[in-house]
């Protein structure tokens, strides 16, 4: 059953919990996904077939939880994050990042490491927003977001387009992970798909080399694109949070 968790910050999120024995994994998805996508359902498939504790939950603006999704940045999509892991779990937990949920999931552990047991990053996506700026915008498109604070995008995974706002952009320069150092304290798996047009297997090498961690691996997919959900990525993920579980002790 879906409930709802009122943050601090007073946004309402969705959330299903599977109760299970520790340290638990939580699952933080994409932008403009949502927390019943094939790779939250596959896990926590696996965790009930495991007793293992499991959380998924939709970002304010996002799935079930309330909120306009142009309303939120990713600052508050970490606080949301922070909440209902501190509300709703306890003791480290292994953080799994799909895309942007890896840049959360970067940001939680990089912030609150004594809750964090272990990391995978599936496509992770740090700091898309300003890679999207300088990389994907023209000029047109640079100067319309900057005039009117909203510009619309064509989406591969949906009719509607995506809406991009000056506010994301702006505030995601305030949470950039590859600018600084990045020590995470933990086991860290990081899956990429090698035809992954979004997020391009040289951002998992460059977040590969960044990560200052005692152990980091990373595992590149032939022909696997964004999504990264057939049944083989979908096994490598369990596999993934299998090794975390066991090098966290």
């Amino acid at each position: 059953m879906t409930t709802f968790l009122s943050t601090p910050q007073g946004r309402h999120i969705a959330y299903h919990q599977t109760p299970g024995k520790g340290p638990g994994v939580v699952f933080l998805g994409g932008f403009r996904s949502d927390m019943t996508g094939s790779k939250a359902l596959h896990l926590q498939a696996w965790a009930e077939a495991t007793g293992r504790s499991f959380l998924r939950f939709d970002y304010s603006g996002h799935g079930a939880s309330r909120g306009a999704f142009e309303d939120g940045a990713i600052t508050d999509w970490r606080e949301d994050a922070l909440a209902v892991i501190e509300a709703l779990t306890e003791g480290p937990q292994v953080l799994v990042g799909s895309s942007m949920g890896g840049w959360i999931a970067l940001l939680v552990a990089r912030d609150m490491p004594r809750r964090v047991a272990g990391l995978v990053g599936i496509a992770a996506a740090p700091d898309f927003t300003e890679r999207m700026w300088h990389e994907e915008f023209g000029a047109t498109e640079r100067a319309r977001l900057l005039e009117a604070g909203l510009l619309h995008r064509p989406s591969a995974y949906s009719d509607a387009p995506y809406p991009i706002t000056r506010r994301l952009i702006e505030d995601g320069r305030a949470n950039l992970v590859l600018d600084r150092p990045l020590p995470l304290p933990m086991p860290v798996r990081l899956l990429q798909g090698s035809s992954d047009s979004d997020v391009p297997p040289g951002v998992a090498l460059r977040l590969f080399d960044h990560i200052d961690s005692p152990d980091l691996s990373l595992t590149l997919v032939k022909d696997a694109d964004h999504r990264f959900s057939s049944p083989t990525c979908l096994d490598l993920i369990v596999t993934a949070v299998d090794q975390v579980l066991a090098a966290s002790g």
